[in-house]
């Protein structure tokens, strides 16, 4: 296809969560999301609730392909669960009592109860454990899903992907005895520690968020000391280091967060680990055990954030230049002369062979100076470069350009494609092997 000229940075992107994006430093997610036209907002839409363009939705799509890939291998679950609840579920859970202030108002249901969009998944994954009577034989049971939840943030709080008030989270929770807590805990931190190497997120450290003084704890002091201790000797056993913070935890249980430096080198919060005895207790769970009736444990925990979250850190990280197996459009076939019928015989081979190779590629056979499209292909972040000359045509080959300024030797495109889908496949971070 004939690819147009990226546009520009509008005069003013939209105010309500997004703000001017010309005003914004070069590696701040919100521009960076412009410019490789990832996301947008619009006047139309509502505030912190940008729409995923058609790169960022292929961005989405395969982190979503990731995760579900490794909930799979690791014995999840998965569920699609309603994205509104009755406001009867989250009284029950706690939310309406502690987190109201962030939900949206609820709806009236034709007398059967008022309705409100979930804030959080955890109480639709009860419902899904306590569908039917459980065993201990099917027990751990780890529920998982990509769950949309919305919170109603104030307008002035609102941050591009990283604060917004709909969002999809890789959000999952495990049903266990507590003799396998610290199993379960392991498996996760596992999990996220192969999720940063593939996604190449750096810096990540160990917080252990503890209960404060205040009120906004449910729970009594004996089930706090119980989760605090396990999720302390979890960590210890693991042998993780971290910082335990008072009065960052749930209002429900401790949680271990795991933190990543954002820009500024603030850190924040992305993955958490969360132990709750609370909300079995309160939504009555069972599991038939060996011996009697029993009451499971249950872990929140998700690996990856929210998918807009997700995409607002490995933006910034990365500077815009995601890795290979994310990248909307993995190589760009550039014909020195797109008036050369030999030219355009050979673009067409080059591209068959890398689609046949499963990469993502595009050609930019404008009529245009090849130093323009090359400096487009540049600006879009595009990791390979496949440019073809008449020598090139003659000789069977393309000449490659890397996104990190490196040049290879020219090569058969069936060579390039198929080390290129190898480290895609790979999900590594390299460009070339």
């Amino acid at each position: 296809m004939n690819a147009q000229p990226s546009p520009g940075l509008p005069a003013s992107a939209d105010a309500r969560g997004l703000g001017r994006v010309e005003s914004l430093p070069a590696d701040d997610h919100r521009r960076l999301g412009r410019e490789l036209d990832l996301f947008a907002s619009d006047p139309l839409l509502p505030a912190g609730m940008p729409i995923w363009l058609p790169a960022g939705a292929i961005v989405r799509g395969e982190l979503e392909r990731y995760i579900l890939q490794a909930e799979r291998a690791a014995g999840y679950a998965h569920v699609y669960s309603p994205p509104l609840g009755k406001k009867s579920m989250y009284e029950i859970s706690g939310h309406w009592e502690h987190y109201a202030d962030a939900m949206f108002p609820p709806i009236e249901d034709g007398g059967s109860g008022p309705i409100v969009l979930r804030p959080m998944n955890c109480p639709h994954h009860i419902v899904a454990y306590r569908s039917r009577p459980r065993s201990w034989r099917e027990l751990p049971l780890r529920i998982a899903e990509l769950g949309a939840m919305f919170r109603n943030e104030p307008s002035g709080s609102l941050a591009g992907l990283s604060r917004v008030r709909a969002m999809v989270l890789n959000d999952a929770h495990h049903f266990c005895d507590p003799a396998v807590v610290a199993e379960e805990i392991a498996l996760v931190v596992g999990m996220i520690e192969d999720a940063y190497a593939a996604l190449g997120l750096a810096g990540h450290s160990y917080r252990l968020s503890l209960r404060g003084d205040g009120p906004k704890h449910l729970a009594d002091e004996a089930l706090w000391n119980r989760a605090e201790t396990v999720l302390a000797g979890a960590l210890e056993d693991l042998g993780v280091d971290y910082e335990p913070v008072h009065g960052e935890g749930a209002f429900y249980g401790p949680k271990i967060d795991v933190q990543l430096p954002g820009r500024g080198g603030r850190e924040e919060s992305f993955s958490s680990v969360q132990l709750d005895f609370l909300l079995p207790q309160r939504f009555e769970l069972r599991y038939a055990g060996p011996d009697g009736p029993r009451r499971p444990v249950m872990l929140h925990r998700t690996v990856v954030s929210s998918m807009e979250r997700c995409l607002s850190f490995l933006l910034e990280q990365h500077a815009g230049n995601l890795p290979v197996w994310l990248a909307p459009v993995q190589a760009v076939v550039l014909p020195v002369d797109p008036s050369s019928p030999a030219q355009a015989r050979a673009v067409v081979e080059v591209g068959d062979a890398a689609r046949a190779a499963g990469l993502r590629i595009d050609v930019d056979d404008a009529a245009e100076p090849l130093g323009a499209r090359i400096r487009r292909a540049r600006l879009a972040r595009i990791p390979y470069r496949l440019v073809v000359g008449e020598r090139e045509a003659a000789a069977g080959q393309v000449a490659v350009g890397l996104r990190d300024g490196r040049g290879l030797d020219p090569m058969p495109p069936q060579r390039l494609a198929a080390h290129a889908a190898e480290i895609a496949a790979a999900r590594s971070q390299q460009l070339w092997p």
